[in-house]
This record gives structure tokens, C-alpha cells and sequence, in this order.
């Protein structure tokens, strides 16, 4: 070999003897520079980064024991939406643009690796805001974040083809962003709205989301531009789809089921004889009190719902209207017996053990089998089945398969780690005890988390019924409002931290708060600093 080739070949930079670059990275290279960042990160964070790892490893375990992906009845729908796209009357398509975006791969194991990323990027995010914007000692952020790193219902809802893993992160994106920035700039503003935005289109609960994210900015003064171009850009997006929907079916709005899923809470208390003013239409839906089916969803999915007495499309326009038309008179004439039913959803999430619900099918859809389920063969349309749009996604077999030993320990792993009922309630009445003391100050930062953490607990318990990946996304939030509770007696952030530590898109020039000491933690200070 000659000097010359022996002198390109130790070149590590990727460059071409005369000096250009090959174009092709150097893996070990980059390979070698992660390891560093990670061992630089472990030595700093050591608690953190091992439950990061932890979650890490549980997740690979997941993508190995159940390939490629799990999938829940839901999933088909949005399968459906992304291999044809049209506005789905059911439920917003913010889910099928992302199935979309990656359809050209065909690989549900890269749909569920991102969630799973997604997953690992709230804990990060937690971490962070509570480490290095309100000064919490590494190993109370690591605490923090260890419900969405670690629990097994989490980790298995991210490996299902569903919306929710997706609509949290984004939720959790925008919290952070806010508590972050006391005072946003126009740029970070435009990114939070365009995150709401996002988390609306993906689950019809994004709109709590919106409200709670605006009354906060509002409490905090985060100024009239900021929240201006926040819900401007919000908008814009969000009217683009519901234009769009508006062209399809003829009416401007997201879906045309809120109605249908109203009528499931009305269901279980609906009584005709002390509901006035029934329209002929709408006494099609009265069911004897002892002729009713078991659970509030039967009211829509069974067969022998009275739904099916509407001569209409499934989910169509004219069933909406006579079942959203009926559920509304049912609960201004039972006002009573509606919040009864909505308490005892709301508070089923905070019970010890799970018990089985709504079903049994439904119920094994969140757990970790043994055996893998078969595609379901029902129609999607005159020439698919819901087995036929899977395998169309993946561009060949989309059965699950679930390979051992790896599908045994999460098996083993889920049964045994799990943020159960009792524990999320605990981090709530934790936040709630936080927020008291600073009711002069609308309880501080952690009034954000706490309340969307809340409503995202009562809003299905309100309008729809009770599911346990409902909770989930709240999981994240209770444990960000917990964790904030103790940002005042723990103290501010050191003083090294005071100058701005601005997050990816941060406008400096249009802030005008530019510390970091916590929102909470105002108090006298010695003049002379302490010995370190």
C-alpha cells in the first residue's frame, strides 16, 4: 500500500483524498461520540440515566417479544385513513397523517420504535424542567419521571397503533415549552399553539388541552402577543382540517360522533318518563331501565343498541343530531343521576387493581399475551377488510407474533410495575396540596400540569365513558404537578443556572423574563452566598 492510500485510508472525517467529503458518514465515528455524550449524561445525571436506560430496555424487550406491532380495534380505522385519506366522521385524523407520513417505509415496527421514542421523550422532558428550571435535585426529576418511563401499561400502549401515545407526547411538549418559558416569545408561542393544534387533531380532547393551556397564559401574564399568536397559529391548522371536513360530509366541524358518544353516558341513566319535550325522532332512543344493556359503550357498539332504530348511516349526520339532541335533554332533566355517573367513572381511575373493564375483550387489548390475536376480518369499505389494510400498510404479513423469552418477561414485568389507580390519585392530592399555598398566585407552575391532568381524567368520564388508556396521558402530567409541589422548599436552581437555558426554538430578543429561578420560589435571600 502506498503512503498516499495508507493516509486516506486512516482518515476518519469521511473527507476523499483530494480533500472533499465522501458523503458517507463515518458510523464508528458517531457511534464512538454518542457513547461519550451518553457517559458525559450518565456521570452528571447517574439516577436519571439509569431509569432511562431501564425504560430503554423494556421497550426493546417489548419490540422483540411482540412483533411488529400490537393493534387495538381502533387501529384500523386510522389505518383506513392513511391508505386512503378522507376526514373520518368517528374521530380526528392528526393519528393517520403521522401512519401517513411513514406509510412509504411499510413498518409497523418503526411506527411503534417512534412511539416508544415519544414515550422515552416525556420522561426526558420531565426531567429537564424540573432539574434545570426549577432546581430539583437529580434524583426527586429522576423520581418524576420514572411513571412514564417504567410502567408496563404505558409501554404496551405505545406498541399498539393507537392515538394516545402520540397525543400525550405532544401535550407534554406543550407544557414544557410553557413552564420553561414564564414570558414566551412570538417563536416559542407559534410552536406551543402549533402543538395544540396537533394534540386537537389527534384526539377530540385536545380542545380541554387548549383551554387549560390559554387560562394558564393568561394567569401568568404571559402577554396578550404571545397568546395572540398562539391561538393564531393553532387556528389556522385546525380550520384548514375542519374546512376539509366541512367539503366532505357538509358541515364545519371536526367529527360528526360527539353527539353518538354523548348519547353512551346518557345511556346509562337516561329515564323517558322524567325527560320532557322527546322529539318523535328522538323516543326511538328510550330504553326501559330494566331492559338496558351492562355498560355505557354498549349504547353505541352493540347491535341491539337502540341507535340501530336510526334509519342513517353508521356515525352519520342525522344519527349525531338525534342522539347528541336526546343526551342533552337527558341530562338538564336528570342533572343528578348525569353526575353520578360521571363521578363514578371519574374516580374507577384512581381503584387499587384493575379490574376488568368495559368487557374482557376490550380489557386483554392493554395486556401483554401470550398468544397474538388474529387480524380481524371485518369490512372497512366494498373491497377491504381491516386484515387487508394492515398487510396493505405493511407491504406484506402484519399478524402479530409474539416471540419468547422476550414476550414472557414483559409478561412477568407487567403484572408486578404498574402505576396503579391509588398511586396516580396520590400524585394528584400531592399536586393539589402544592397548589394551596400559592392560591394567592393561582397555585404557581404546577397549576398547569395539575389541571390538564385532571381534565383529562374527567373529560371522557363526562362526555364518553371510562377506558384506561384514557388515563395514561394524565399519568405524566400528575407526576410533573407533584414533583413542582416541592420546587419552593427545595429551593432555586443555582446560580450558574440564572442566565437563560433557551429549549430548540427559543426567541431570546422577544422574552422579557430572562431568569430561571422558579416561579414558586421567590423568597429573601442572604446577601452573602453560602459555601458550596
Amino acid at each position: 500500500m502506498t503512503d498516499e492510500a495508507a493516509g486516506t485510508a486512516e482518515r476518519t472525517d469521511g473527507a476523499d483524498a483530494d480533500g472533499g467529503r465522501t458523503g458517507r458518514p463515518d458510523v464508528v465515528h458517531i457511534g464512538r461520540d454518542l457513547a461519550k455524550r451518553f457517559r458525559v449524561m450518565a456521570m452528571r445525571h447517574p439516577v436519571f440515566a439509569v431509569v432511562l436506560t431501564l425504560g430503554a430496555l423494556l421497550r426493546l424487550l417489548t419490540m422483540l417479544g411482540y412483533r411488529p406491532a400490537m393493534y387495538f380495534n381502533d387501529s384500523f380505522d386510522y389505518l383506513h385513513v392513511a391508505i386512503e385519506p378522507y376526514p373520518h366522521p368517528l374521530r380526528p385524523g392528526g393519528y393517520s397523517f403521522l401512519l401517513l407520513a411513514l406509510k412509504p417505509l411499510h413498518s409497523f415496527a418503526l411506527v411503534t420504535a417512534l412511539q416508544h421514542l415519544m414515550g422515552l421523550a416525556m420522561g426526558l422532558m420531565i426531567y429537564a424542567v424540573l432539574r434545570h428550571r426549577f432546581g430539583l435535585p437529580g434524583w426527586g426529576a429522576a423520581l418524576a419521571a420514572a411513571p412514564v418511563l417504567l410502567d408496563a401499561y404505558q409501554i404496551q400502549l405505545e406498541h399498539l397503533v393507537l392515538s394516545d401515545t402520540l397525543f400525550a407526547f405532544l401535550v407534554v411538549c406543550a407544557v414544557t415549552l410553557l413552564l420553561w418559558h414564564e414570558r414566551p416569545g412570538w417563536k416559542v408561542a407559534a410552536a406551543i399553539g402549533l402543538l395544540a393544534a396537533a394534540a386537537w387533531l389527534t384526539r377530540s380532547v385536545g380542545l380541554p388541552v387548549l383551554v387549560g393551556l390559554c387560562v394558564f397564559m393568561v394567569l401568568r401574564r404571559a402577554g396578550w402577543r404571545a397568546l395572540t399568536v398562539m391561538l393564531v397559529t393553532c387556528a389556522i391548522p385546525v380550520t384548514a382540517y375542519m374546512g376539509w371536513f366541512a367539503g366532505v360530509h357538509g358541515k364545519f366541524a371536526m367529527t360528526e360522533s360527539d353527539g353518538v358518544f354523548l348519547f353512551a353516558r346518557a345511556y346509562k341513566f337516561a329515564d323517558c318518563h322524567k325527560i320532557p319535550d322527546l322529539t318523535v325522532d328522538e323516543q326511538q332512543l328510550c330504553v326501559l331501565p330494566g331492559n338496558k344493556l351492562p355498560n355505557s359503550q354498549d349504547g353505541i357498539w352493540d347491535r341491539r343498541s337502540p341507535l340501530k332504530r336510526v334509519v342513517d348511516l353508521r356515525f352519520g349526520p342525522r344519527q349525531n343530531e338525534i342522539a347528541g339532541g336526546f343526551s342533552r335533554k337527558a341530562i338538564m332533566a336528570q342533572p343528578g343521576d348525569y353526575l353520578g355517573v360521571v363521578a363514578g367513572d371519574f374516580f374507577r381511575a384512581f381503584r387499587w387493581d384493575r379490574e376488568v373493564f368495559p368487557d374482557l375483550k376490550t380489557y386483554r387489548m392493554y395486556e401483554f399475551e401470550k398468544s397474538a390475536t388474529p387480524l380481524p376480518v371485518w369490512r372497512m369499505d366494498n373491497d377491504s377488510t381491516a386484515a387487508d389494510e394492515a398487510v396493505r400498510y405493511e407491504a406484506g404479513p402484519a399478524q402479530p407474533r409474539v416471540v419468547e423469552p422476550f414476550a414472557g418477561v414483559m409478561r412477568s414485568y407487567q403484572d408486578h410495575v404498574y402505576v396503579r389507580g391509588t398511586m396516580l390519585g396520590g400524585l394528584l392530592l400531592v399536586g393539589l396540596a402544592g397548589l394551596v399555598p400559592l392560591w394567592r398566585r393561582f397555585g404557581g407552575a404546577a397549576f398547569l400540569p395539575w389541571t390538564l391532568a385532571t381534565g383529562l381524567l374527567l373529560t371522557p368520564a363526562a362526555t364518553a365513558e371510562f377506558d384506561y388508556r384514557y388515563v395514561l396521558p394524565a399519568v405524566p402530567l400528575a407526576s410533573l404537578a407533584a414533583a413542582l409541589a416541592f420546587a419552593r422548599p427545595l429551593g432555586a436552581a443555582p446560580a450558574r443556572r440564572r442566565s437563560r437555558q433557551a429549549l430548540p426554538g427559543d426567541d431570546t430578543e422577544d422574552a422579557e423574563d430572562t431568569t430561571v429561578v422558579p416561579d414558586d420560589a421567590v423568597r429573601e435571600r442572604p446577601a452573602v452566598a453560602s459555601p458550596a
